[in-house]
């Protein structure tokens, strides 16, 4: 079965995206469908943008609600409808994504099972590289997502060449995952779906969806599962990563047992043998491991540890807490995996979180809004001559650069850039790391260049202005960098990364990130995992 048909088999459910309450302003209607079903969804279950229902939306207060319809939002694709609406007009919408969607959108476990496909012929192909790589390196290939038109490309890292482009799921999350020998990589949606995409023989395995609004999806470093976050439900989802088969779904409850929470975001924790999630309503961090020799997770009263005597759980595929006195939008794992720097949209600092104590060890000076999902490592010597470990992450509110020491969390120094930016990627190989500004409005269409031991820029890289030229990532031997020409005529701009120099441009539409497999499967220091 080849991939275009099976996006004609989306699933559908008849009755699933109910129609708003009979009390809601007919004018209220008619403006969200105009103004905003296109990236929110028509029933406001999400899509590019994340659902409008009060479940989600119970940290954003509704006078904050209004100015958000009105002057957008910071560090998102939310644009400021001021221009287009009246006061009135958005005051209206903004008590619509207040009331609740009826019947209420469901999506459980016999949806999630009905909904899988699998290719009955993809397990019989060979465990080698098939004759439509052309011979290219498979650990050195690029796959590329380009939203402008929802397909995927697969790229020769070596002579920058197209070798297969297909047809992708609505909106897929910038960030695939792949196996850990690189034959498999996994998509998730924003609208749910999760694909298993064979990179040796050039076709999807399996789909299945797994919720109706998805964060993002985790693969296991021993290749055998898949963790899926979901906005709605809220919920995370354990797939077997072999045909994505369902194992579990773990509704994301606070300790109370009071609350639900949307998922912020889920990580594989490789060294750790789990995955770590961090749930945006709720303050609280989860470690879910998928070790069968986990130690029991304790919920509840406990007479002895020691002995087991107690509310306890297997350790495997229950979630151990740490409890938090603020959210986690985004964090960032050391190199040992022992601890998690964290941040929120709402706090002034950041947090350092030790997994293994379940508990914040310190505070992170972390100025404006960083995004520290996008954050890097590398090896750098004080002027003292002392050999550091520092990490860098780039700020979606101000042009800025934080580079934090990791064994003290102390800031080492800001780096000023020319705007807020999103990506910040470098690699082991290279002593340049490059970032964008792609929040300013002015200066998006220009990367900045850091020497990472002067710590301080030292060239640009220029597109046309109005452009928006993002998301760098090397190739395997660090000796060349791809970034990203954000546009519907886009491309991808090869970069000399000694020479900073242009070598060569792939048409692409909005090619939005490129992932390269050895990065990605060694961890490299200078991308994101």
């Amino acid at each position: 079965m080849k991939f275009r048909g099976w996006l004609a088999c989306a699933w559908l459910v008849s009755g699933l995206f109910g129609a708003p309450s009979p009390a809601l302003s007919a004018d209220a209607g008619a403006l969200y469908k105009t103004h905003c079903a296109a990236c929110h969804g028509e029933n406001r279950l999400g899509g590019i943008g994340p659902a409008l229902l009060p479940e989600n939306l119970e940290r954003l207060r509704r006078p904050e609600a209004l100015k958000v319809i009105l002057e957008g939002r910071v560090a998102t694709q939310m644009q400021g409808f001021g221009d287009r609406l009246t006061r009135e007009e958005a005051q209206q919408l903004a008590e619509l994504i207040y009331t609740d969607v009826r019947p209420a959108p469901e999506w459980g476990e016999t949806l999630i099972r009905q909904s899988q496909i699998v290719s009955p012929e993809a397990k019989n192909l060979p465990a080698k590289p098939g004759p439509g790589l052309k011979g290219a390196d498979p650990l050195n290939l690029f796959i590329v997502v380009e939203t402008g038109d929802h397909h995927v490309s697969v790229l020769d890292g070596d002579k920058f060449e197209r070798l297969y482009r297909f047809p992708s799921r609505y909106a897929l999350h910038g960030g695939p995952k792949f196996s850990p020998d690189g034959r498999f990589v996994y998509f998730a949606s924003r609208d749910g779906w999760i694909t298993k995409f064979d990179i040796y023989n050039l076709t999807v395995v399996a789909e299945i969806r797994a919720g109706l609004n998805t964060r993002n999806a985790a693969v296991s470093a021993d290749g055998k599962w898949v963790m899926v976050a979901n906005y709605l439900p809220h919920s995370l989802v354990l797939l077997d990563a072999e045909n994505l088969d369902l194992v579990k779904i773990i509704p994301t409850l606070n300790a109370a047992g009071d609350k639900t929470s949307r998922v912020s975001a889920v990580y594989d924790a490789a060294p750790r043998k789990s995955f770590v999630a961090a749930l945006k309503d709720v303050p609280e961090a989860w470690e879910i491991s998928y070790d069968p020799n986990a130690e029991p997770v304790a919920e509840g009263l406990v007479h002895d540890y020691q002995y087991k005597e107690g509310a306890f759980k297997p350790g495997q595929f229950n979630p151990k807490r740490t409890l938090l006195k603020d959210y986690l939008d985004d964090f960032y794992f050391t190199q040992d995996y022992a601890f998690i720097l964290g941040s929120s949209r709402s706090a002034s600092k950041g947090q350092v979180i030790y997994l293994d104590g379940r508990k914040k060890i310190a505070d992170l000076d972390l100025p404006g809004m960083p995004h520290l999902g996008s954050g890097i490592t590398w090896q750098w010597k004080d002027p003292s001559g002392k050999e550091r470990t520092v990490m860098a992450s780039p700020n979606l509110n101000e042009g800025l650069i934080t580079v934090i020491d990791l064994k003290t969390y102390e800031n080492i120094k800001q780096i000023k850039t020319l705007g807020p930016g999103f990506f910040l990627r470098s690699h082991e190989n290279s002593r340049y790391a490059f970032t964008d500004s792609m929040m300013s409005k002015e200066n998006r269409h220009i990367l900045q260049v850091i020497d990472k031991q002067k710590l301080e820029v030292v060239a640009q890289i220029r597109a046309e202005p109005g452009q928006t030229l993002a998301h760098v990532e090397f190739t395997r031997d660090g000796r060349y960098a791809l970034a990203s020409l954000w546009e519907m005529d886009g491309a991808l701009i090869v970069i000399d990364a000694e020479t900073l120099k242009e070598i060569k441009r792939i048409p692409a539409k909005k090619p939005v990130g490129k992932y390269n497999v050895w990065n990605k499967i060694t961890r490299s220091e200078g991308t994101s995992h």
